[in-house]
């Protein structure tokens, strides 16, 4: 026999100023199983959930209804008080009266009817409550993070600090990412390199940290708390315990004019190389598409010259595999080509660049030693336009978002060009100027007051070439549209920033979601900025979105800080809101008939193949099994389930049609059950 109780709540005037409360609690006193109803003006505060917890003790309650607003609000407060009281939490349920009645409805009768049908509905649903068990899944104390930029290294090093073990993979030879490319960073103009490396080095040397280069995820299973990888470390044709980092291979390397990708194609590196002097690890890998002896089976140039003797060409792909707690993905991003923009005549024109091969030309370890020179002829160039918004903001080009950085960087490259190019001209174009940051603003304003850089506000709709000269053609908009014309010897493109190669792939292999641009999704943009809609995996840095160094850092201290939260406790325990499949009969008479489309729809992989077999281990049938721990409770195999053998614990079949019935049919229903 049902014994349930229900609560009304006042909210103060949220509720009560629409919805006559008192008269709502007298309707639900006579809802059969209902044996005690009252209302109060605040039942989330202290008086109120005493008064609960008192009336399961004194009446006996083998369920509780409280009529007030948001479960999501106040769902835990209540359930909480319940468990204080020893009733199990999950006999506890909330009728939404606020949000779904008195909120969006004027003060009159139908809205307390109303208010009396919800209360009715929720009555019905707890009286088919069953009793349930929060699931406890042993957590794995090492975290995964996967992309070594400055978002991977400060989380790695944040989870590494607190005590917890942590595996780093790079795909690239070197960790570092865009950041160790930079020249100097905004606003403060310091050296990239000189914050950047020490905490490379720190990655390398922490007892906590496993470093993976050169190494990309090969697949990832199982659940938060208890996931195993596995990681492909790609063949450097080096062996790294014998390798010393002498430079000796890299120098007597014949093949030398490979574009350096560190250098955005303006320098050349050999087949053997370091991606730049600062590395980690400062070791090299043999480039197999260019090296002469991969090619043609000659040269082992490097093999005879090295002491150590550390050269393999015959090394293979290794895979490890790794028993993991948590994820976080922080792999960055990457800038559009300019070959995407014809119009402003990159690849054409050798002197039109994008951001990045400025950043090498201004740097003092790129090609040029930090000189500001032409590609072209190598000469100072005496005019630069550096043109905004590449491709961002420009549903034409399918990029309809804003890069966020390219005004700040902008800013800075022309400022990087005026301290070098004493006397030159420094023209930015540009649609709108956001400089959202702490000292961000002002950082701008310095360009244009003291640095005297010259903005101008539109769009360029040609670059041409005219007598040696780059002709850059738009219009003035603050002019009135007039027509603009400027002669340059160099145009600098501030172009989009995309989402990296391979996202939308290591998106479908992690099993997180990714919006309309391939960045990674996170579970609410509000609520959880770095959290996916997986648990367990985490976001920071650029693969969310655009971002700058300060954000990507805060971010993965975030990403760290849950990370850390997870890793706190040796069992996580979960709301036991999951599928079950039908297994109240005997596994033989499951109405579960193994057609697995509740398999291939479930999108956390959570439903697994059990097979169901004789004493004697003869195969009978192969049935679905939900795993507790994937298992988020969206309901998806439920809905697709063509027997209807699988329902979502707390909203079954049955209690889901009993408080359709309730609103339907307000007659009396069985008050036995």
């Amino acid at each position: 026999m049902s014994r349930i109780g229900v609560f009304i709540c006042h909210c103060g005037e949220n509720i009560g100023a629409t919805v006559d409360c008192e008269k709502v609690a007298a309707a639900a006193a006579k809802i059969p199983g209902v044996v005690h109803s009252v209302d109060y003006k605040y039942m989330c505060s202290d008086p109120g959930q005493n008064m609960i917890k008192e009336a399961i003790r004194e009446k006996n309650l083998t369920g509780v209804v409280v009529g007030a607003c948001s479960p999501r609000m106040h769902e835990p407060t209540f359930r909480r008080a319940c468990e204080e009281a020893g009733l199990n939490p999950f006999l506890c349920e909330m009728a939404n009266i606020r949000e779904h009645c008195s909120w969006v409805h004027e003060k009159g009768d139908p809205t307390t009817e109303k208010a009396i049908d919800l209360v009715r509905v929720i009555v019905e649903k707890v009286r088919r409550n069953k009793p349930l068990v929060p699931i406890k899944v042993p957590v794995t104390k090492t975290a995964l993070v996967l992309g070594g930029g400055i978002a991977g290294i400060q989380a790695a090093l944040d989870i590494a600090n607190a005590g917890h073990k942590v595996i780093m993979v790079e795909r690239s030879p070197s960790i570092g990412g865009h950041m160790s490319q930079l020249s100097e960073t905004f606003p403060t103009l310091d050296c990239s390199q000189c914050i950047l490396t020490p905490r490379m080095v720190e990655v390398a040397r922490h007892a906590n940290i496993t470093l993976h280069t050169y190494s990309e995820i090969e697949s990832i299973e199982g659940f938060i708390g208890n996931f195993k990888v596995k990681i492909r470390k790609k063949a450097r044709s080096i062996d790294m315990k014998a390798c010393t980092g002498c430079g000796l291979c890299s120098q007597k390397c014949p093949t030398r004019k490979i574009p350096s990708e560190f250098d955005a194609g303006l320098g050349t590196r050999p087949a053997i190389y370091v991606p730049f002097p600062q590395a980690v690890p400062n070791k090299p890998v043999i480039d197999r598409l260019n090296c002469t002896y991969y090619l043609k089976g000659k040269c082992r140039l490097c093999e005879k010259v090295c002491p150590t003797q550390a050269i393999r060409f015959d090394q293979e792909d290794e895979i490890v595999e790794a028993d993991i707690g948590a994820v976080v993905l922080a792999t960055g991003f990457e800038i559009k080509h300019g070959d995407f923009f014809p119009e402003y005549g990159f690849g054409k024109f050798k002197d039109v660049i994008d951001g990045m091969q400025f950043e090498r030309l201004a740097s003092a370890s790129g090609p040029t030693l930090g000189e500001i020179r032409r590609p072209s002829d190598g000469k100072k160039p005496e005019t630069v336009v550096f043109i905004a918004c590449a491709g961002s903001r420009d549903p034409a080009k399918g990029i309809e978002y804003c890069s966020k950085i390219c005004c700040m960087y902008t800013a800075k490259h022309a400022m990087l060009y005026r301290h070098k190019v004493h006397g030159g001209n420094a023209y930015i174009f540009y649609m709108d100027i956001r400089a959202g940051g702490k000292m961000y603003e002002e950082f701008v304003r310095r360009a244009i007051e003291e640095d005297g850089v010259k903005y101008v506000r539109g769009r360029v709709s040609r670059v041409y070439e005219r007598e040696g000269k780059l002709i850059v053609q738009g219009a003035d908009t603050l002019l009135g549209a007039q027509p603009v014309e400027i002669e340059a010897d160099m145009v600098v493109l501030a172009t989009a920033a995309v989402a990296n190669d391979g996202a939308e792939e290591l998106a479908q292999k992690m099993h997180v979601s990714y919006d309309a641009h391939k960045f990674f999704a996170e579970a609410h943009p509000k609520l959880k900025p770095v959290e996916t809609n997986t648990a367990g995996i985490f976001l920071a840095g650029a693969c969310q979105a655009p971002k700058d160094i300060p954000e990507s850092v805060a971010q993965a201290s975030g990403a760290a800080s849950k990370v850390g939260a997870l890793f706190s406790q040796d069992e996580l325990t979960r709301e036991p809101v999951i599928a079950v499949v039908n297994r109240s009969a005997p596994p033989l008479y499951s109405t579960c008939v193994g057609c697995f489309l509740c398999q291939a729809a479930c999108p956390y992989q959570a439903i697994e193949r059990e097979e169901i077999r004789t004493r004697d281990g003869k195969l009978i049938k192969t049935v679905a099994k939900v795993n507790p721990g994937l298992c988020q409770g969206c309901g998806t195999c439920v809905a697709v389930c063509r027997t209807k053998a699988i329902d979502l614990q707390g909203f079954s079949n049955e209690q889901v049609f009993a408080e359709v019935m309730a609103l339907l049919d307000r007659s009396e229903p069985d008050a036995g059950i």
